[in-house]
């Protein structure tokens, strides 16, 4: 199961993708709800799933359909078991949480039915990886469900990060990668102090191991692997209505599900 946000959605049907093309025709099943998604392999009594939720824990963007319109997510930071009830029973749990956490430097906290403060991100997004760190401890079972963690996808948009375009302040119409360089990090915008937040939550539990599938590097060269304005249903400006966000498939995302499938293997 694939727990968080349209990315890790974007990776769930890259690994549908994959499997599908080895299965016969006909053995499988798609069901739909409005949090989850699934595909069954009837042959082999296996199913991979989608759980939404962006932040892990509950939020005014769950389930799916409510995340439209809303530019300004209240989360309740420590309210996981609702939607942890759901992941219970997998035999692999692939979390990720990050993009819906740029929107401001604070988010929305509710506190008792209505209220809400404002926290800054880094506080809550450390406190809600307690919170997911525990509910690990306390409710999976180490010597049946293996628990990765991806780390954050990165975006790509604004040029000027690798000497883009004139004019195009986005990935619309780049067909390379950018150039290897190692003898500097490279920066397109990654939150970096999330990112050593993740790996420290990932490394904070005392029962149940987590792999913490580092998948960002390899990403931020890819600036011309998004989907661009191909996704658009309007007037294709790529400085305006490129998606650099969520990737094209096949791509990019088929490299981490090789990775992620590497560690399923060698633990099998």
């Amino acid at each position: 199961m694939f727990i968080g946000d349209s990315i890790h959605f974007n990776q769930w049907q890259s690994m549908v993708c994959m499997v599908q093309s080895t299965i016969q025709s006909g053995n499988h099943t798609f069901n739909n709800t409005a949090q989850m998604s699934i595909f069954n392999i009837e042959e082999y009594n296996a199913t991979i799933a989608f759980y939404w939720a962006p932040f892990l824990v509950e939020s005014n963007v769950d389930p799916p359909s409510m995340r439209y319109g809303k530019t300004d997510p209240i989360i309740t930071l420590q309210s996981i078991s609702k939607h942890g009830d759901y992941w219970k029973d997998s035999d692999y749990l692939v979390f990720n949480t990050y993009i819906w956490w740029l929107r401001h430097p604070k988010i929305k906290v509710l506190q008792g039915s209505t209220d809400f403060d404002e926290i800054e991100i880094y506080i809550a997004y450390e406190q809600v990886l307690r919170s997911w760190a525990n509910w690990l401890d306390q409710n999976i079972d180490p010597n049946r469900t293996s628990v990765f963690f991806s780390s954050m996808s990165p975006t790509h948009v604004r040029s000027s990060y690798w000497g883009g375009n004139e004019g195009i302040s986005m990935c619309g119409k780049e067909t390379e990668p950018i150039q290897l360089n190692t003898s500097r990090q490279l920066d397109v915008g990654t939150n970096r102090r999330l990112f050593e937040i993740a790996v420290n939550a990932t490394r904070s539990t005392t029962k149940v191991p987590v792999r913490f599938l580092n998948v960002t590097t390899m990403s931020e060269y890819r600036k011309d692997a998004h989907i661009s304005f191909y996704g658009s249903r309007s007037a294709k400006d790529p400085g305006t209505l490129a998606d650099c966000l969520h990737w094209c498939l096949p791509g990019l995302p088929d490299t981490w599900n090789e990775l992620l499938s590497l560690y399923i293997i060698h633990r099998a």
